[in-house]
């Protein structure tokens, strides 16, 4: 009786460490550390992968991705975005590393729009302006998530009326996918109760270069763009959509970033480097690249597809060189760029811009591919 018993311990011991033991990824993260309650709602790791090895991790704290890996041209699978490896460094960072971003990316001048004769007054947390949907925006949210199949994500959300200042009950969901030719697929869609305005996106950081805590200067990149959204000294637009030609915004073939990042003109001098909307010329057919970037060492290319009509380049001119990220690699100046698939900043208040609003009845739907390949 006495080894009977033995033996059902041991049974019981070895099936609770099987439970327990930390499912292995090839990000080496490790889902206990995104496992925690934010303002009283569950956060965790979910991990999506395709049938050849991609991988890429999402926490449900403000949608973001917090790992894409992907093969370089050796085959050696690389860690092309930016973020941290704790659920408490996403928390207490004021940073969007891989954020989903609303209720409207980029900036809104003064935090005012007019939308049928009613004034709307939002936060304003850039320089008098309101940027990325607020500091309570829904980077800091924390989402339901649903995950069907090995390679999906669904995130939703109930942004309520008034959350942020912006009209309307906004039902949200995000379905994050990872597709068999190494792309990260993410659909947005919404629908509101009350006319109100949309323009969601993503906020991750890319390095190619699959060296970690290196700049992105060296990249190469090109964007399917004759146009951009001129602004002023505060990033706002002033309406006018000159022509690229004969400036360093001229990106319709390959360029490296360094080449026009510390240019005297004075659009990137407003920005410190770039960080500008882009008009796209592929008319939101989202089988069209509407830009490339290429690191040329790594040999690692991320094509971008989308049915929006802009793309805001940012090459992360306000890192401070101070951020430690994953497994305590601190993060440069310009560590990472973003390119945020969205309609254009301040479309609220710039009647000429492409609509943002957004009424009862109608369906909300932005697509971003980031496809990733090797030279």
């Amino acid at each position: 009786m006495k080894k009977i018993w033995m033996i059902l311990m041991m049974a019981c011991t070895m099936l609770w460490s099987c439970g327990n033991r930390e499912e292995t990824l090839i990000s080496k993260l490790k889902k206990a550390d995104f496992e925690s309650e934010v303002a009283g709602k569950p956060t965790a790791l979910y991990v999506l992968k395709n049938a050849k090895g991609m991988e890429v991790c999402i926490t449900n704290y403000g949608g973001r991705v917090v790992s894409v890996m992907v093969p370089d041209r050796n085959g050696k699978m690389t860690d092309v975005v930016l973020g941290y490896d704790h659920i408490a460094d996403y928390v207490a960072s004021d940073g969007n590393f891989g954020a989903l971003i609303g209720r409207y990316g980029n900036r809104i001048a003064r935090g005012l729009f007019v939308l049928d004769e009613k004034e709307y007054r939002l936060p304003r947390n850039n320089n008098g302006n309101c940027l990325h949907g607020g500091p309570q925006g829904f980077h800091v949210q924390v989402w339901d998530a649903v995950q069907p199949d090995d390679g999906t994500l669904e995130l939703s959300h109930l942004s309520g009326e008034g959350e942020a200042g912006f009209p309307g009950n906004l039902n949200v969901k995000v379905t994050y996918k990872v597709t068999d030719d190494h792309a990260l697929d993410i659909r947005y869609e919404a629908t509101t109760d009350r006319p109100t305005v949309v323009n969601l996106t993503n906020h991750s950081y890319f390095n190619l270069s699959g060296v970690a805590g290196s700049q992105i200067t060296d990249h190469l990149i090109r964007i399917d763009a004759d146009r951009y959204t001129e602004v002023d000294s505060l990033l706002i637009p002033t309406s006018a959509l000159p022509s690229v030609e004969g400036t360093p915004l001229d990106l319709r073939t390959p360029v490296p970033l360094s080449e026009g990042i510390d240019s005297p003109f004075e659009q990137i001098k407003r920005g410190k480097g770039f960080d500008h909307n882009w008009v796209l010329n592929t008319g939101g057919d989202v089988t069209q690249p509407a830009a490339r970037v290429v690191h040329p060492i790594s040999g690692i290319v991320m094509d971008i597809f989308t049915n929006e009509p802009g793309l805001q380049l940012y090459s992360g001119n306000a890192m401070t060189g101070t951020d430690r990220g994953k497994f305590g690699v601190t993060y440069p100046h310009r560590g990472g760029l973003c390119l945020e698939t969205q309609h254009y900043p301040d479309s609220p208040n710039q009647p000429a811009f492409p609509s943002t609003t957004l009424r009862p009845g109608e369906n909300y739907l932005s697509r971003c591919i980031y496809r990733f390949s090797v030279l």
